[in-house]
């Protein structure tokens, strides 16, 4: 009796097409629920808005889904293997929205996958009743070299020089596997109408590869311009678990290919009315995050910058050149676990400032390259040159983004210009 149990409780897992809830996935408790979904008509005319896909932990095998609807209806997320027909379904979350600016209030939808197949093409839709949205490509994490898309503070008091900036970058890299935004996504985290721009202006790019972002201080102030907890943020992406519930979707981390990336909150100043302890947390995490990771690299990605510069601006207060309270923070932790490069942003500049360790210059330690500006606010004159500084962007300086390689021998970072004239290389190997 005890076979015939087992046999016909396997046999169901198999008709679902999923072994979730079955002993063989411990996903998250929507992928448990996947289904198989019949053969029934459905019309192809849900509209959802600002769909895009957000990196998880293992990117072999999953990925987070979200999208944007005025409406609050139950939502699910059907996906099937490029050129197969079986098609499978996961139920999605809805959060409220509310809407400022112009913008009217709206729904976010979160589903997950965790039961897909290392290197695989798929496909997704959403769904509502008997409705559905057009086919999304997906594709997994293969496990080998890749190259994404780095671009920094796109914040902007008009996004049309972001808007062509990224739409240039995008057609020019449409095999990047990711696409990292290293903080100061917008000019102000409250303001609904500019989240909903700077979706518009990538949704061809994060509908169909993977989003990194980073949380920037412009991301913690309210409509007024004061410290402000970075709801909007927090809401619009749903980024895998740090352990820690009060301080979800703050910081993390996920690998890809042979890289293990940790991804820091360095709104200390912004957040610490709410978050007092976001630092001394979030370096004990970072601690034990980089220590248990066994891939090849490993790669930070912070919006402000460690380093400290003084200002070159004779109409601003002096301040010594040395390093930010960011950097006597985290630095010790890059040294102590073998980080290859740092990828920071904030000060509107592009620099490389080859290897550091204990805080001076170095044959070994980190790489640090702090990414210029991809919107419209710039500083030009701001920064006097740091004397650990290797290389400086052409000044005064516009706008700038950057390609990141990795292959098993070597990490590229390449910058460019908005017309994709090359500005700088930094190639890191290992010691």
């Amino acid at each position: 009796m005890k076979r015939k149990w087992i046999a016909a409780f396997l046999a169901l897992c198999l008709m679902t097409g999923t072994l979730a809830g079955c002993g063989g996935n411990q996903g998250s408790a929507s992928q448990s629920a996947a289904s198989k979904v019949s053969d029934s008509p459905v019309k192809e005319t849900m509209k959802p808005f600002n769909v895009h896909q957000v990196v998880v932990s293992d990117n072999t095998k999953g990925r987070t889904i979200m999208w944007e609807l005025p409406t609050d209806q139950e939502n699910s997320l059907e996906y099937r293997e490029k050129g197969t027909e079986a098609i499978y379904s996961v139920s999605a979350s809805a959060k409220g929205l509310k809407g400022n600016n112009g913008i009217k209030d709206g729904t976010v939808y979160t589903a997950y996958l965790d039961n897909l197949v290392k290197g695989k093409d798929y496909e997704f839709r959403t769904r509502e009743g008997n409705t559905v949205s057009s086919w999304y490509p997906l594709k997994t994490d293969q496990g080998g070299s890749f190259k994404a898309i780095v671009t920094s503070d796109s914040q902007s008091s008009d996004y049309t020089d972001w808007k062509n900036l990224f739409a240039h970058v995008w057609k020019g890299n449409p095999d990047a596997s990711f696409f990292i935004a290293l903080g100061d996504l917008v000019d102000n985290g409250e303001d609904e109408y500019q989240w909903q721009t700077w979706f518009s202006d990538v949704k061809d790019a994060i509908s169909n590869i993977p989003v990194v972002p980073v949380l920037g201080n412009h991301e913690a102030y309210s409509l007024d311009w004061k410290n402000h907890m970075p709801d909007r943020y927090l809401t619009h992406f749903n980024l895998p678990s740090n352990g820690n519930k009060n301080h979800q979707n703050h910081y993390y981390s996920f690998d890809w290919g042979d890289v293990h990336f940790a991804v820091l909150d360095t709104s200390l100043r912004e957040e610490g009315e709410w978050l007092p302890d976001l630092f001394e947390k979030q370096k004990i995490w970072l601690d034990r995050d980089l220590k248990s990771t066994k891939k090849k690299w490993k790669v930070v990605l912070m919006h402000k910058d460690p380093l400290q510069y003084g200002f070159a601006d004779e109409g601003r207060p002096h301040r010594e050149e040395g390093f930010s309270e960011e950097g006597n923070v985290f630095m010790p932790v890059f040294d102590a676990n073998g980080v290859n490069l740092v990828l920071s942003a904030h000060l509107h500049t592009y620099r490389d400032r080859g290897r550091i360790y204990d805080f001076k210059r170095s044959e070994k330690g980190p790489v640090y390259v702090i990414e210029g500006l991809s919107g419209n606010v710039r500083y030009p004159g701001l920064w006097k040159r740091h004397e650990l500084d290797e290389y400086v962007a052409p000044q005064p300086e516009t706008d700038n983004y950057s390609i990141l390689e990795v292959t098993d021998q070597e990490i590229k970072l390449t910058g460019y210009l908005p017309d994709g004239t090359k500005l700088h290389e930094t190639v890191v190997r290992k010691d």
